[in-house]
């Protein structure tokens, strides 16, 4: 767990920082702890609640990698629930479109508006 929508997986043995697509929750894990807030806190404890010691699934899109050097992907629990729509619905995460990766970005601003 890195915090509410970066996660570190375990890809053939190797551990991946994986960032989720299309969202984006506050900061909690901030080299500059003046950006990280409660909010962010929040967020990065419900994923960690929802994945920590699940089996999960990356789905990409056009875009891999981020500048960061994170492995960017849809996550889906084992019961097919994308993360990205549970972080939306609970409230946890906004939207974050950056192209060319918005496979999904019409499904999450209806979700975002209900």
């Amino acid at each position: 767990m890195v915090d509410g929508d970066t996660i570190v997986v375990n890809i053939e043995g190797e551990e991946t920082k994986v960032r989720f697509i299309g969202v984006d929750t506050a900061e909690s894990v901030h080299p500059d702890d003046s950006k990280n807030n409660e909010s962010g806190k929040e967020a990065s404890q419900w994923t960690s609640d929802l994945l920590t010691g699940q089996q999960v699934y990356l789905e990409y899109d056009i875009d891999k990698t981020d500048d960061y050097g994170r492995t960017l992907a849809y996550v889906y629990l084992s019961d097919g629930r994308m993360v990205q729509e549970e972080l939306l619905k609970a409230g946890m995460a906004e939207l974050m479109t950056i192209q060319p990766n918005s496979k999904y970005a019409d499904r999450f601003y209806d979700i975002k508006q209900e």
